[in-house]
């Protein structure tokens, strides 16, 4: 089997898709402690390459870029912030290990359920329902002083400016251009975690190359795009345009089969675990608040969000006879307490990761807009194509070196 010698190292970068045949995207949804469930996917997938291309082999070696909203950022920054040898941080099997000692510190549970739902509503009536500084402590000790124009491949993260009443998107391709963009990495994804009601907002400043001061006011990117998908495509499109050296094609709809998205959920209820009209019309602000012990309006906007993306690529890609060339995999059949965003206790995180086992095994499916429902696609398998789009991923990184003027592979981030 092939490995990474210690001087292939230096070539482990990936090459600019100028030498390839596609642009890579990897994207993670938002959902709290049920990033594990992504966190499961990408292990089997990282496990793939490294049976390919040696045990060394990371997926930041293999994605143009990889996008994340709000778990699914912090997941992204673990894939891609470089370690004292110049490579990521985190392996992708680390993630879930990550998750599983650090959620039950994150997300602290009461001792009494019905005594903690009680405090849980008053919480979430006077302030957030966690105070954050757990999570604050540990991703600023884990990502240090790593910026965002440091990471080993291109990034991605959503997040809403409060203030402004607008999306802030933190692009890797953008901090190259405007130097205020080109926050901390930890500062990036305490924002795009703070959900409202569950996690306290979140203001920093930048300075720019002149000295000026840029001031953000944060919350969770998953309000505006829980799945990032289409933002990172949008962000790729949108460098084609000005002319981006990393990509020496147009983006005609006839090329669209260049991108490879592997689009990531964190899983949502089943049917019956959801909401439903005679009950909600009863509501008013402090049910659609608190009710259930989460809040019903976050669930609506994040859902919304990520199915939407999900059933607009799926009709391009399939439009343009490039179907393969998207993988969304994701589970609605979760039961209510694995729904959940925050019930971080062992059983449940435990159950995150079984979820996310299954998931490998169950059919590749797509969202059906009439009933809302996940139905089966193929007949292949999700870890069926992970395999395939693995065998992919390898070849094109393959052929990039190959065909790459240059001596040694270097990354496709621009100096």
């Amino acid at each position: 089997m092939p490995s990474f010698s210690q001087m292939e190292r230096a070539r482990s970068f990936l090459q600019s898709p100028t030498y390839g045949n596609l642009v890579t995207v990897l994207s993670i949804d938002g959902g709290g402690i049920r990033g594990i469930i992504p966190g499961t996917i990408l292990s089997f997938l990282e496990s793939e390459l490294q049976k390919l291309d040696g045990e060394d082999a990371r997926l930041a070696d293999y994605f143009d870029v990889i996008t994340g909203t709000s778990t699914g950022g912090l997941v992204t920054a673990m894939l891609t912030t470089p370690d004292e040898n110049n490579r990521p941080l985190f392996s992708a099997k680390d993630i879930n290990a990550f998750y599983l000692e650090h959620c039950p510190k994150i997300f602290p549970q009461g001792s009494a359920p019905l005594i903690g739902e009680a405090v849980d509503m008053v919480k979430n009536l006077t302030g957030p329902k966690y105070d954050g500084k757990y999570l604050h402590n540990i991703v600023k000790e884990k990502l240090g002083d790593k910026r965002l124009n440091d990471t080993l491949t291109n990034v991605i993260i959503p997040t809403f400016d409060i203030k402004r009443l607008q999306p802030t998107i933190f692009s890797s391709y953008e901090a190259k251009k405007k130097s205020c963009v080109d926050a901390l990495l930890s500062d990036i994804c305490i924002a795009t975690s703070a959900a409202p009601t569950y996690l306290p907002a979140h203001h920093f400043e930048t300075k720019t190359s002149t000295g000026e001061t840029r001031e953000f006011h944060l919350i969770d990117g998953g309000v505006a795009a829980n799945n990032p998908a289409l933002v990172a495509i949008n962000e790729v499109t949108k460098e084609i345009h000005q002319g981006n050296s990393d990509f020496n094609f147009s983006t005609r709809p006839t090329e669209y089969g260049r991108f490879l998205v592997v689009s990531l959920g964190t899983g949502s209820a089943k049917c019956e675990e959801k909401y439903h009209a005679n009950d909600v019309a009863k509501w008013g602000l402090l049910a659609w608040l608190t009710s259930g012990g989460s809040c019903p309006l976050i669930d609506v906007f994040t859902q919304a969000s990520s199915d939407m993306v999900d059933f607009h690529l799926a009709t391009v890609f399939q439009a343009l006879n490039c179907e393969k060339s998207y993988l969304r995999i994701q589970d609605d059949t979760l039961e209510k307490t694995v729904s959940s965003v925050d019930i971080a206790t062992k059983e449940n995180l435990d159950n995150l990761v079984k979820v996310g086992e299954n998931l490998l095994k169950k059919p590749v499916s797509r969202v059906n807009m009439d009933t809302g429902a996940f139905e089966p696609a193929h007949q292949s398998t999700n870890e069926e194509a992970l395999v395939r789009i693995a065998g992919i991923l390898s070849r094109e990184r393959k052929v990039r070196e190959t065909q790459s003027p240059h001596g040694k592979a270097v990354t496709n981030k621009s100096n």
